[in-house]
């Protein structure tokens, strides 16, 4: 039964990527045709060099995440740690959005190590920080991009995103606010709830005197994130868009921080419609906007393609054991 649900679950979100596609293409009116022809002439050379930077932030992403790894104590070869980091890339496209190819690099090493609560406070504070950088990058974008902000769409998504970030950070460093919640959890049924977000709650703080990590992951989260909008932005202009790097710093962020949510397949259709929303904001004509989408969302394919291989070639399977004979 759950594993029906599970298969009922993915086509349903495949249904929903679907979906969206086809109503982005209806309600835009946008000519396949034409928007094939725009994709099929890009500039190579630019489309190449972003692509090739997108890279860079899968090289950083690994080593934001071995740093916490080890400063949690959990023992993990380095074969192992990029092949359940390889796996996370590769399922994170076929799961909803990237928090899907999250749960498979934690499993993935818990079967490994048998410390399931180190590491999963190592994938959500990798997470964590990883959002915190985002955050960052919008509202230094903000600051900068003069009138953008005027916007109300804009204004209250950047408000969305900030407030959900302070609303997190309260939760898990505030010891009046934590000490209220496990006081609420406290009523019958709620135990094993409980006791996962102390057991979260304890691990996270292990943290606190390891500065030097959290200094260092935030500050490969703001080049991560700095990465993205700049490998769309030249993306972009292979495709002949030439507006400001800032509409960049500042759209990306929020539509990757929109996509986490699990509603579609890797975020196909739902990042494409938000694509054609924002950057419509900047000018940019919907065909456009929406070439970019699948562009920067092909590159994703790319490596999530290599990191598929990477991981088939590494994971170490269990040996079959013979059948046993049977008492008589």
């Amino acid at each position: 039964m759950p594993g029906f649900k599970k298969a009922l679950s993915f086509l349903l979100r495949i249904v929903i990527s679907a979906a969206f596609l086809v109503l982005l293409f209806k309600l835009n009116k946008i000519d396949l045709l034409v928007l094939v022809n725009d994709i099929k002439g890009a500039d190579r050379l630019l489309l190449a060099l972003g692509f090739l930077i997108f890279s860079l932030s899968y090289v950083l992403g690994f080593w934001r995440w071995q740093m916490l790894v080890k400063a949690a104590g959990i023992n993990a070869p380095l074969k192992k740690l990029i092949s359940s980091f390889c796996g996370g890339i590769f399922f994170s496209i076929f799961l909803p959005s990237t928090i899907g190819g999250d749960l498979v690099r934690t499993a993935d090493i818990v079967s490994h190590t048998q410390k399931a609560k180190q590491v999963i406070a190592t994938v959500f504070l990798d997470r964590l920080s990883g959002y915190i950088g985002l955050v960052i990058i919008v509202l230094i974008a903000v600051l900068l991009g003069g009138t953008i902000i005027s916007d109300k769409i804009v204004f209250f998504s950047v408000a969305i995103i900030t407030t959900l970030l302070a609303v997190i950070l309260l939760l898990l460093f505030n010891n009046f606010i934590y000490a209220r919640i496990t006081r609420f959890l406290s009523v019958p049924g709620a135990g094993k709830i409980r006791e996962m977000i102390k057991d979260m709650h304890r691990e996270i703080h292990v943290f606190r005197n390891q500065k030097n990590i959290i200094i260092a992951n935030l500050v490969l989260s703001f080049i991560i994130q700095v990465i993205f909008p700049l490998s769309v932005y030249l993306i972009g202009l292979s495709l002949g868009v030439k507006i400001k790097f800032s509409y960049f710093l500042i759209f990306l962020p929020i539509i990757s921080a929109i996509t986490l949510l699990p509603i579609s397949i890797g975020g196909l259709g739902l990042r494409e419609g938000l694509f054609v929303v924002y950057f419509a904001k900047a000018g940019v004509i919907k065909q456009l906007a929406l070439a970019m989408s699948l562009l920067s969302f092909s590159s994703m394919v790319f490596y999530s393609a290599i990191g598929g291989v990477i991981y088939v070639f590494t994971v170490h399977h269990r040996r079959v054991q013979p059948d046993q004979p049977s008492p008589v």
